[in-house]
């Protein structure tokens, strides 16, 4: 296939992209978009500062900052004069630099100080601190990374970013199954394939084969079905990944949606992304409607894709 030979893609992908967005114009217009760095953004810490404070404290330093206009508490990073992570603000814990995409499933799970939340794939710990900022610190959170490197990191996020409400747990997530109607929140942003971030690692334009897709999605079905099983009745489960890819995303919950009663997709409750796809090789995703997904070439983004199921009993 030309472009794919052009852009430096796995030919399957790109016949993916022709199917998903329908026409070799929009295709072009998503490969280019993805030859390109996306903006910085950064997210604002109220655990530690007021966000009108943080940013003239930025900008004295010479940084450029604009809202997210669907993101509270996140800036867009159009300039600036040192890197971002090399701040005093930044080391104090002031802000998260983290993708605005990234910051969607947590104000789509929107956790109160009231709940119990556990974060099924918690490392580094972006949405984790994002999640204990919106809680106030208060309630609780279980922070579940099979990891141990990556356990690391996410106290190291923990520590900086000044959250006393969460609990770390080392350990593959799908144990937590036999916590049946436990939790009011479950965030699950699985590990994926993380197509969706071509523009930050153009490796991966290469790196992923059909085999991977499969695993990958074979294994967000597994912990999917988990979320569903420890939320409790009238609980919230916000399911998202780094993937645009449909095998990760509509098909898995479609998927899992057939394997358990009870459970249905509803209003995301965040005012930006597409629609999900209702209809991907012939097969129909009616129920993904109300998911999002978030693409660089028409939401300036990594690619994104978000979806909100409550737990009826």
């Amino acid at each position: 296939m030309r472009l794919a030979e052009k852009y430096g893609y796995l030919p399957y992908m790109v016949e993916r992209y022709l199917e998903i967005f329908g026409s070799l114009e929009e295709t072009v217009e998503f490969l280019e978009a993805c030859e390109h760095p996306l903006r910085r953004s950064i997210r604002c810490n109220t655990l530690k500062t007021e966000c009108s404070s943080l940013e003239s404290r930025l900008r004295e330093k010479g940084f450029r900052l604009e809202p997210v206009p669907w993101a509270p508490h996140g800036f867009w990073v159009t300039g600036s004069t040192v890197s971002l992570g090399a701040t005093l603000e930044y080391l104090l814990g002031y802000y998260y630099i983290q993708g605005a995409a990234s910051m969607l499933p947590a104000y789509s799970l929107s956790p109160t100080a009231d709940d119990l939340v556990v974060d099924m794939a918690a490392a580094p710990g972006g949405k984790t601190t994002q999640l204990a900022q919106l809680m106030g610190n208060r309630g609780a959170i279980l922070a579940v990374e099979a990891s141990r490197r990556r356990v690391k990191a996410l106290r190291a996020s923990l520590n900086r970013m000044g959250v006393t409400n969460t609990v770390v747990l080392r350990m593959d997530a799908r144990m937590l199954a036999p916590l049946k109607n436990t939790f009011s929140k479950v965030l699950l942003d699985a590990p994926c394939t993380g197509e969706g971030l071509i523009p930050l690692d153009p490796s991966r334009k290469r790196s992923r084969t059909i085999g991977d897709l499969k695993k990958a999605s074979s294994l967000q079905v597994e912990l999917l079905l988990t979320a569903i099983d420890i939320a409790s009745p009238g609980g919230v489960i916000v399911y998202s990944t780094c993937s645009i890819a449909p095998e990760e995303n509509e098909y898995v919950v479609s998927r899992v949606l057939r394997m358990r009663s009870g459970v249905r997709v509803s209003e995301p409750g965040i005012s930006v992304g597409d629609p999900g796809l209702i209809e991907y090789r012939g097969l129909l995703f009616e129920e993904a409607k109300m998911c999002r997904r978030l693409y660089p070439h028409r939401h300036g983004t990594e690619g994104f894709f978000t979806c909100r199921l409550v737990k009826e009993k």
